[in-house]
């Protein structure tokens, strides 16, 4: 792994901030010309520091605002069974992030729906179809104090 100097690391936080500057408006900020810093910009995608750039949308305008973590907990779990429940959730869109847990849960779900009765028929239909789901606890959001999409680097 190759190590990253100040400049690399001042184009990754500038990119978190704002991923639609041009070339010469990254270079004005990293006090270099845009050459080197395109160079430097591929670089850290061919490495894989950059996966990729994103549109953050707005929920609400999306009638997407209700937010929810919900809980997992699986009957039984071995490699398969694990494997099976994430192909599952990965076709699932109203799931927007998925982490595997260590503790009383399996599984964390991000979730995103309108409303309440479209996050029960989402647990009835969807989480209900999936054999092997043993619980699920949600916890619904009531307002975001703070979201951050960047790293703190």
């Amino acid at each position: 792994m190759e190590t990253l100097d100040i400049t690399d690391l001042q184009i990754l936080r500038t990119l978190q901030k704002n991923a639609r500057l041009t070339t010469k408006e990254l270079a004005d900020t990293v006090h270099l010309t845009p050459t080197p810093v395109f160079e430097r910009q591929k670089r850290l995608e061919r490495q894989g520091y950059i996966q990729k750039y994103v549109a953050v949308l707005n929920p609400e305008k999306l009638d997407l605002g209700l937010l929810v973590f919900c809980h997992v907990k699986l009957k039984q779990i071995n490699r398969e069974m694990a494997e099976a429940f994430t192909r599952r959730i990965q076709r699932i869109p109203e799931v927007t992030e998925c982490y595997n847990t260590s503790g009383t849960y399996d599984y964390l779900l991000k979730v995103r729906t309108a409303d309440m009765k479209h996050y029960q028929e989402f647990v009835l239909t969807k989480l209900g179809e999936i054999d092997n789901v043993g619980s699920v606890e949600s916890t619904f959001v009531m307002s975001e104090v703070k979201q951050n999409m960047g790293l703190p680097i």
